[in-house]
């Protein structure tokens, strides 16, 4: 089950189809992995108190993500993000919000799901997982590469 939270209405306002993209990139990225997530669209304000009160960084960020334990299966974990940072990275990398919502709660699942970028081949693994996902979901690859791995012309990102 995923289960979408719009706790900052800005997000509808921006994309009238908000909660069926969350719900869409959620599964995708979940595919047959069994489990719950919750996905919770807030502001840069909200994000900003729990990269503070989690993670030590004083600042609002685009997603969080938050695995839980093991015993609270079925559970997986929440992703957060904000709109404020979503909508400005979205405009400056020339991409629709709706595409990097899509592409970002993609990237938080993946997190629940054990993914991480730490390190360059960690980095890679993930990316082209995204990659792949995505473009399932009919979503311009967010890193800036055609599907064939070669650079885009005039590409933002």
């Amino acid at each position: 089950m995923i289960e979408v939270e719009i706790e900052e209405t800005a997000w509808t306002d921006a994309c009238a189809d908000a909660a069926i993209r969350v719900e869409a990139a959620a599964g995708a990225a979940l595919g047959q992995v069994a489990g719950d997530v919750v996905v919770l669209l807030t502001d840069d304000a909200s994000i900003q108190d729990l990269n503070a009160r989690f993670r030590d960084r004083d600042r609002p960020t685009n997603v969080l993500s938050f695995p839980a334990a093991a015993s609270a299966f079925p559970h997986l974990g929440d992703v957060v993000l904000a709109f404020g940072v979503c909508a400005g990275e979205a405009a400056a990398q020339g991409k629709t919000l709706a595409d990097h919502l899509s592409h970002l709660v993609v990237h938080g699942v993946l997190h629940l799901l054990g993914h991480d970028h730490e390190v360059d081949s960690e980095a890679e693994a993930m990316e082209r997982e995204e990659r792949k996902i995505l473009g399932q979901l009919g979503v311009p690859d967010p890193y800036g590469l055609d599907f064939h791995g070669a650079e885009r012309q005039g590409s933002a990102s």
